[in-house]
């Protein structure tokens, strides 16, 4: 594991999130890209249900982070119904850059310039120790459920019709 020092930047901003949460969890650079949900648990050697993918979504035009279980995709009206959203998009790769100041494949539950509504997988819940990026595509952090709902003060619900 590197010294925090030798972190990425955007790495570093998400492990002072974590220390300000009161977290002890230690983001880990790792060799090989954690660009996919796949190439994470390759990387990791763990399920792809424990990768806590961050999608960003647009729900009526407001940012709308939604941490999801590597194993399914999420479905945009069970999102629409859980945020009270007409609408709900992904975003664009410029959008998510903005938005969160973090590339896709790298987004982390926090480090962003600004909070942001965050919903969490409820398929999440049954995995012990779950795995989201830190920042870029080759950082990760070990977080469990309870960690990873307080830390993002997000709001539990089902994000997928599987």
């Amino acid at each position: 594991m590197l010294d925090e020092h030798q972190l990425p930047e955007r790495s570093r901003i998400v492990q002072q999130h974590l220390a300000d949460a009161g977290l002890t969890a230690r983001v880990r650079q790792l060799p090989d890209s954690t660009r996919t949900a796949a190439e994470a648990a390759a990387a990791l050697g763990c399920e792809v249900g424990a990768i806590a993918s961050s999608l960003l979504f647009l729900a009526d035009g407001a940012p709308l982070l939604v941490m999801t279980s590597g194993r399914h995709r999420a479905d945009p009206a069970l999102l629409a119904a859980a945020a009270g959203a007409g609408t709900v998009a992904m975003a664009t790769a410029k959008q998510v850059r903005t938005i969160t100041g973090q590339a896709i494949g790298g987004v982390s539950p926090v480090g962003h310039p600004a909070r942001l509504r965050t919903l969490v997988d409820e398929a999440l819940r049954p995995y012990g120790t779950l795995w989201a990026a830190a920042g870029t595509p080759h950082t990760v952090v070990p977080l469990t459920f309870a960690e990873l709902v307080a830390l993002t003060d997000g709001t539990v619900v089902r994000v997928a019709a599987d």
